[in-house]
């Protein structure tokens, strides 16, 4: 299969997936090239189409003349990257997408004829087991963290991330109250290897915020350490997203907490519990591995496409 694949800043998750399946990427395109070649479509960031929809309007119209769609994925909703709101409107009017692909539903309607959820996924060539057993991280003396949290905490820089550090700084007071030993880590720097590392010797990894929370309105979406986690066979203890009952079964597969105090609570609990927190992390990265690898994600789009104007797979 053919396809046109707009991501400036790369997705390789994805891009390695849908290679994987069969697929033929042309870059970075947003003219329909004059090669011969049929193209099934153009799978595109969101955010770049929104900063040029007349070029994403043009693309659609020429894919459209020998049955190719234009898909645009977002993973960044509500807040969209921080697009203009007049952006965002244009957009809502040209609809220069036939497709919006949206790891929250929240805003769904506006931007396309048709809309998919399309949630995160683990990268399971980067974040598996490894060498490790699942049988190994039943052993409490495994474990060298009961608490740990790696992901953005600049909030200097990036001010969508101010809630999350200020909640992480109220937790360390509350786990050195009691003797509850954590690391808190920027992981932007910190090669995926001793990330793995560290999810699998820390008894719970936390998830708290995301880039795509807007405010107050938090986005219903999981980023993808939400999936991440459990694909290397690690505990996770997440805040409420409401799209963690469509991937996830609560309490067993899948346990959030709503504020400081529930927090603090839960992780007292799995982390004097630890084959109750197995049994939940055992079954999500029986979950991640059935349902949400980005090979999955591959099949769900390239289902989107009409396989009929392509040349070949």
């Amino acid at each position: 299969m053919e396809l046109l694949f707009n991501f400036g800043k790369g997705f390789p998750a994805l891009s390695e997936a849908l290679t994987e399946a069969g697929c033929d990427l042309t870059l970075n395109c947003w003219q329909l090239p004059n090669s011969g070649r049929r193209y099934a479509g153009c799978i595109a960031d969101f955010a770049e189409l929104v900063r040029q929809p007349w070029n994403a309007h043009r693309l659609q119209q020429q894919l459209a003349r020998t049955g190719g769609r234009l898909i645009a994925i977002d993973r960044d909703a509500p807040w969209h990257k921080g697009l203009r709101r007049r952006r965002l409107w244009w957009c809502s009017l040209l609809k220069p997408a036939d497709v919006y692909a949206t790891h929250s539903m929240q805003g769904a309607g506006r931007f396309a004829a048709q809309d998919v959820y399309l949630p995160n996924a683990a990268w399971v060539s980067q974040y598996n087991l490894g060498t490790v057993a699942l049988e190994q991280l039943r052993d409490p003396a495994w474990y060298r963290y009961d608490v740990s949290f790696l992901g953005n905490l600049d909030a200097v820089r990036f001010k969508e991330h101010r809630q999350r550090v200020a909640f992480l700084q109220q937790l360390e007071e509350q786990l050195r109250r009691r003797n509850i030993s954590y690391l808190f880590l920027d992981a932007a720097s910190l090669p995926t290897a001793e990330q793995v590392g560290i999810i699998q010797r820390s008894r719970i990894n936390l998830n708290y915020g995301a880039a795509a929370d807007y405010g107050k309105q938090r986005s219903w979406g999981l980023p993808e350490r939400c999936y991440g986690i459990p694909a290397c066979g690690g505990f996770l203890l997440s805040d409420a997203r409401q799209h963690a009952a469509t991937d996830f079964a609560l309490g067993t597969e899948w346990v959030e907490f709503s504020d400081l105090a529930d927090c603090v609570n839960k992780i007292e609990y799995f982390r004097n519990d630890l084959a109750a927190a197995r049994a939940v992390a055992e079954a999500a990265y029986a979950k991640i591995l059935a349902t949400h690898t980005y090979a999955h994600r591959a099949r769900q789009l390239m289902a989107l496409f009409d396989v009929t104007c392509t040349v070949h797979e």
